[in-house]
């Protein structure tokens, strides 16, 4: 089962891109360290922080994150959380809420996406929770295609261990 994550408010970055390729991260921008520590525990997550002053509990796994580029964290968590991102499973989380996507009918959605692309695509999800829209727009297909650097960078920096 792939790891779960609690993101400080400092790793907004990471935690939109760890939720596009799938993977569970609660996070909230203006979590203080004390609410981040007891989601932790209540979600059996591993702790991502920037801050090196945040509070070290004996019973949960904190990853206290170095760098700035997110192809770097990533790599990091492949390295010290033993992220596996043959796991992954890209554009089924919302990178807002963290909610898994459900599919949606074409005519449910209509009057939540621009013209243009309901003429246009055919397929969509939505998120059960904030009911934002997803299609397989150029936008999905630009993010694919780095969440692929993404993954490949990550998976180097893991065969360099």
């Amino acid at each position: 089962m792939p790891p779960r994550f609690v993101a400080d408010c400092m790793l907004g970055r990471l935690a939109k891109w760890l939720r596009a390729l799938g993977f569970d991260v609660l996070y909230h921008p203006f979590a203080d360290d004390h609410e981040v520590v007891a989601w932790a525990r209540e979600r059996g997550a591993v702790v991502l922080t920037r801050d090196t002053g945040f509070p070290d509990p004996p019973d949960i796994c904190i990853i206290s994150i170095r760098d700035d580029h997110v192809e770097e964290q990533l790599g990091q968590l492949v390295r010290e959380a033993a992220l596996d991102l043959a796991e992954a499973r890209p554009l089924t989380r919302c990178t807002v809420c963290n909610q898994v996507l459900v599919s949606a009918a074409r005519d449910e959605v209509w009057d939540r996406v621009p013209p243009f692309v309901y003429l246009t695509q055919e397929s969509y999800a939505r998120c059960p929770d904030c009911g934002r829209v997803y299609w397989e727009g150029s936008h999905a297909f630009r993010m694919r295609e780095r969440l692929a650097r993404l993954s490949k960078s990550a998976e180097a920096a893991r065969r360099r261990r």
